[in-house]
């Protein structure tokens, strides 16, 4: 959950209320549903980023010549970093507006980060440490 409170939590995708196990999905009647997208697409490339970053390491493994640099496999992964710092930046600045549309409950807007939304801070100096490293690193013998 990106943002939780007492009776409820709610992600990019939905909201979900506690004490009624009742699911909504967030769509186009939610107010600022653009951001919400935003933050949906920016998470996905990032995930995108990330698999063919790994693939391409594996390629680059087997094609690079002893003493090169994994510089594509690098490149990648800092984009997958950059999708994560927009997802999260656009979560941070938006959250208030997010949670004031009248299709939420009324204690939506008095809840607080969830624990994706810590995870997705995390995934960011992760991935960025990442794709230093990949830029760092040398294909050794």
């Amino acid at each position: 959950a990106w943002w939780v409170g007492d009776n409820f939590s709610t992600d990019v995708w939905r909201m979900c209320t506690t004490n009624t196990s009742t699911c909504r999905a967030i769509t186009d009647q939610f107010r600022e549903y653009q951001s919400i997208q935003a933050v949906q697409a920016s998470m996905i490339l990032s995930t995108i980023f990330c698999c063919v970053a790994f693939l391409v390491f594996i390629l680059q493994l087997f094609r690079l010549k002893q003493g090169e640099r994994f510089v594509l496999t690098s490149i990648i992964q800092l984009l997958s970093c950059l999708c994560v710092m927009i997802a999260a930046s656009i979560y941070t600045d938006r959250h208030e507006e997010l949670h004031k549309s009248n299709e939420y409950i009324p204690e939506v807007s008095e809840g607080q980060y969830g624990y994706s939304f810590v995870l997705a801070w995390i995934a960011f100096a992760f991935t960025l440490i990442s794709g230093i490293m990949y830029l760092i690193l040398r294909k050794r013998k």
